[in-house]
Order: structure tokens, then C-alpha cells, then sequence
């Protein structure tokens, strides 16, 4: 039995619906009725339970194989950090009380660093968590999202425009697409290391201003890309409603991508092939309706 947190979004759904397609047992976790009939009615067990609840999220994931498990970033919540620990010491003591054998964590980039990095800071500690309690732990150190374009989707077909928290538009980064993070991950579940290890999963390469391109061709106008100077970030962040800890904690994750803290640095690398128009198409078609 293979339990993945996360099933109603992208990450997750991919990891569960690999996984059934497959022909092994899955249960999910979720926080919703409604969403727990939509996985039975696909073949899955599934638990209702937070993340932040160790009591039964411990339960949910007794007698399993391998635990799918990810940190949510509420960027709702008034201090991204207490939020992110509290959540940690559940998961990591749910993890310790089902004697998981096998944890396959979706990370980031630059968690290896324990500061400096905003809410990947959180990762971090999720990473360090869980392997004190002795688990194996399969960290899948993620390059930037595709789909993380979905934030300004909005903005850009309302108004034109991309807007650009870093330096530069036109410095190539990996992007992922997260349905090959959870082919990456259900096939970790399925073959597990024989000790820990972090796995970079790196995607093809794209500038912002090539995403922005590449948008705004699907839209079917062109987007002016807006380059917003570091001084300006928190600003900002919080114009557009964040609140004050979560405006400078994201400020400092993109400081951080700046300064090249978000590059691979893990024991091996797996290298997806899905395109940004793919990613683009599904984004943009009616019944795409997850999160990452």
C-alpha cells in the first residue's frame, strides 16, 4: 500500500494516478469528503486527515509501503515558518509512529541550505525532520515549476502583463512540469534506495521572458514583461495582498533564486522532457482545475 498526501493537487494526483495505472494499492490522503469519493470511485483507499493533525495522519498512513508527503505553502497564514513547523513536527512524528520504511518528500531546490531561502527554508527542516526518524528518505529537489506561471495567469490575460521578480527576464532556468514529478516520485515509491538520498529533477530550460512568450501566444495577445527591482519586491508582495511575513519571506526566495542558492546539489539528477507549451495547453484547458 503506497499513501499519498496531496492528491488534490498536481504533485500528488500525478504520484496516486501513476501509481493506480499501475495496478498497485493506493490510499490518499485528504482534507475533504467530497474529494475522498473522487479517488474511491478511481480505485483508491482513502483517509480524511490534516496535515497537521499527527493522530490521524498517523493513522492514515499505517501498514504502507512508502509515503508520498509534501509541506503546503499557505501563503494565507501570517508567518510562513510557524505554519511550515508545525506542520513538520506532525508529519515527521506521524512518519516516527507508523514506522513508515520508505518517505518520498517533495523538495526544492536550495534545501540543503538551512537559511537564506525563504519558505524553501521550511523544506529544509522537513528534510532534516524526517530523517531523524529514521526512515528512508527519497528528497525530490525540484527545479521551478512550470505550472508556477499560474499565479500571474490572471494578471496577464486581464491586463498584458508579466511581471518579473528578478534581475533579468532572460536568464534560462529548469522548469518541471509536475506530471513528471509524479512519475519521478511513484516510481521512488516503487523502487526505493537502499539508504536516503536527494534526487535534483531538473526540466528543460526557459528565460522568463521566453514564458512569458510562450503565454502569451496561447492567450493569443502579447505580454509586456514587467521587471520589478529587488528594492521594490516586498512592496510589492504585499500590494498584491500577501502579508507582511509572507511578502518578505517570498522576497527572499527570489534573492536567493538570484544568487544561484536554488541550484542542484544533490546526490543524482533526473533530467523530464515535457515542453512549456504542453504545460501552457493543459493549464489553459477548461477542466484544469488542480494546484501544485
Amino acid at each position: 500500500m503506497y499513501v499519498i498526501a496531496g492528491a488534490t493537487g498536481r504533485v500528488g494526483s500525478a504520484t496516486a494516478s501513476n501509481l493506480l495505472a499501475l495496478g498497485r494499492q493506493v490510499r490518499v490522503v485528504v482534507r475533504r469528503g467530497v474529494d475522498a469519493q473522487s479517488w474511491v470511485a478511481r480505485g483508491a483507499e482513502a483517509r480524511i486527515a490534516d496535515l497537521a493533525d499527527r493522530t490521524a495522519l498517523g493513522e492514515a498512513i499505517e501498514d504502507s509501503s512508502g509515503f508520498f508527503v509534501l509541506l503546503p505553502f499557505d501563503l494565507t497564514v501570517d508567518d510562513l515558518d510557524a505554519h511550515a513547523d508545525t506542520l513538520i513536527a506532525s508529519i515527521a512524528g506521524a512518519v516516527t509512529d507508523a514506522r513508515v520504511p520508505h518517505v518520498v518528500l517533495l523538495s526544492s531546490g536550495g534545501a540543503d541550505l538551512p537559511t537564506g531561502t525563504g519558505p524553501i527554508a521550511g523544506l529544509h527542516r522537513l528534510e532534516q525532520a524526517l530523517l531523524g526518524t529514521g526512515t528512508t528518505v527519497t528528497a525530490l529537489r525540484s527545479a521551478h515549476f512550470q505550472e508556477k506561471l499560474g499565479d500571474v495567469l490572471d494578471l496577464a490575460r486581464d491586463s498584458g502583463v508579466y511581471p518579473v521578480f528578478a534581475g533579468s527576464a532572460d536568464v534560462p532556468r529548469p522548469m518541471v512540469a509536475t506530471r513528471d514529478i509524479g512519475a519521478i516520485a511513484a516510481s521512488a515509491l516503487l523502487s526505493p534506495p537502499g539508504n536516503s538520498e536527494v534526487v535534483d529533477v531538473l526540466g528543460p530550460a526557459y528565460s522568463e521572458r521566453a514564458v512569458a512568450a510562450a503565454l502569451g501566444d496561447a492567450l493569443g495577445h502579447p505580454l509586456r514583461v514587467l521587471t520589478i527591482p529587488q528594492a521594490a519586491w516586498v512592496d510589492a508582495l504585499a500590494d498584491a495582498g500577501f502579508g507582511p511575513h509572507v511578502a518578505r519571506s517570498l522576497a527572499a526566495l527570489y534573492r536567493a533564486d538570484e544568487r544561484g542558492l536554488l541550484a542542484p546539489r544533490g546526490d543524482r539528477r533526473v533530467r523530464t522532457e515535457t515542453e512549456l507549451d504542453v504545460t501552457i495547453a493543459a493549464m489553459l484547458a477548461p477542466a484544469s482545475r488542480l494546484v501544485s
